[in-house]
Formats: C-alpha cells, sequence, structure tokens
C-alpha cells in the first residue's frame, strides 16, 4: 500500500491479528486524521486454512476498509517466528521507514508461539531502532539511516484468557466497530464458518459474536458501547484530577 511514515502502528505476527486486536481503534484514528499503518511480520503461509498469496489480498482489502495508510510486511517465518538479531533487524527495518509515533503490540500472553515472540520482538526493535549505531556498520544488513524511536508502545489486551485490568479502554463508536466487523470478515479464508480465531476461545456462537460480547464487554467499562482495551508498562500522567473521565457511580 502507500509509502511514508504513520502516526500510529499496529504490529501483528500474523495477516489479520492487528484487525481482530485494535481494528475499531485503527479506524477511529484514521477518522481523527492521524495517518495508520499495519506491519504483520509473518505471511501466514503455515495456516491450516488459506495461503500466503491468498492472505496477501484479504490484508489489502482490510486494511482499506480500515482506512489504514500503509501496510507492511516484515516477510519473517510463519510459525517459526524468534525473537532474534536477525527478526530485530527486519523489524527495525521497517520501524526505521515507517517512524512511527506510537506503536500498538500484542499483548505477551497469547496462546499461539508466534503472538508471544511477536510482542517481545517488537517491543526489543522499538528500543533498537533509536540505536543510530544498531547494526554495527559493515554488517550488510542494510538497515535504513536515520535512528528513531516510538514516543509510546501499547499492548492490546482484548481476547487474553488471563488479561490484565487495562491501563485504559479506548471506547469505539457504532461506526467504527461495524468497520472492525468488515474488516475481520475480508478474511473469509480464516473466519468464515468458524467459531474460533487465535486468543478467541470457542462457546458454540459465530466469531462476530463473540467479538461483538468482548468489544461491548471492555466498552462497558468506560461507558460506552464498545472499546478496546489497552496496557502500557509505564504509569499514565494525568494532569487534571477533576476532570479525569468515566464516572466512578
Amino acid at each position: 500500500m502507500t509509502d511514508g511514515t504513520v502516526d500510529l502502528l499496529a504490529i501483528g505476527a500474523h495477516p489479520d491479528d492487528a484487525e481482530l486486536l485494535c481494528g475499531g481503534t485503527l479506524a477511529r484514528m484514521s477518522r481523527a486524521g492521524y495517518r495508520t499503518g499495519i506491519l504483520d511480520l509473518t505471511r501466514g503461509e503455515t495456516g491450516t486454512r488459506g495461503s500466503a498469496e491468498l492472505r496477501r489480498r484479504e490484508a489489502e482489502k482490510a486494511a482499506q476498509v480500515l482506512g489504514v495508510a500503509v501496510r507492511a510486511n516484515a516477510g519473517l517465518p510463519d510459525a517459526r517466528l524468534l525473537n532474534n538479531h536477525d527478526s530485530r533487524v527486519a523489524v527495525v527495518r521497517a520501524l526505521r521507514q515507517l517512524r512511527p509515533r506510537t506503536v500498538i503490540l500484542p499483548g505477551a500472553g497469547g496462546r499461539h508461539p508466534d503472538h508471544r515472540q511477536a510482542s517481545h520482538l517488537a517491543r526489543d526493535a522499538c528500543f533498537l531502532a533509536g540505536l543510530k549505531n544498531f547494526p554495527e556498520k559493515g554488517d550488510g544488513d542494510g538497515v535504513p539511516a536515520g535512528a528513531c524511536r516510538p514516543r509510546k508502545v501499547l499492548y492490546a489486551l482484548s481476547f487474553l484468557e488471563h488479561a490484565e485490568k487495562p491501563t485504559f479502554v479506548v471506547p469505539i463508536p457504532g461506526d467504527c466497530f461495524r468497520l472492525k466487523l468488515q474488516a475481520v470478515s475480508c478474511y473469509a479464508s480464516q473466519f468464515s464458518g468458524v467459531v474460533q480465531a487465535g486468543d478467541i476461545f470457542p462457546d458454540g456462537r459465530p466469531l462476530m459474536d463473540r467479538i461483538e460480547t468482548a468489544n461491548r464487554h471492555y466498552g462497558s467499562l468506560v461507558r460506552a458501547e464498545f472499546g478496546e482495551p489497552f496496557t502500557t508498562e509505564e504509569t499514565m500522567a494525568a494532569d487534571d484530577v477533576v476532570a479525569l473521565p468515566v464516572d466512578s457511580f
């Protein structure tokens, strides 16, 4: 998709991860005027359903639905994702090209090994991207010059079975939530007729119903119709305790 830098970048292990975890947030931020992007670390080539090429086409369509300006793929091996030097170089290369201000990562406790690796790998790469001498000169990795480091790293908590209490929830307007469902539906090869996906465990209901239930729950925590939960490793600051949102009673 379109080249260029972005304000907000969601990083996922596979095509469709970002849509499930934070598709509503991407849609809302795009409508607010921010340039948004998605970086898929793998092509999902070892998945049981579909193919890498089919998933690529589905990913492009889903990104258009969400108003995502840039969608890139790091080309790392699916089901063999590792937090090692070569993988970090690949992610640093993408970060230095896209130069996001804020990055959304998967929560660290996912069921799929790639989801857990993606969280740690991307976090480390965000730090390393700010080191001007990484990689060392002459090592042949060809990482673009111009060190940069995202200002903020967020972790998406949706669908984690043992998720911690969110630091905050992004309220998702109904129209943006519908865009999220439409984007998820673009992945017919993965989700058509299924009752579970990734870290979404089955309860007998259609997948879209499960997504709606989760997003309604998190929305209710902030008195909104829908919501997506996030956490940060650092403590958040509040300048005005009188104007804090979400009533206590």
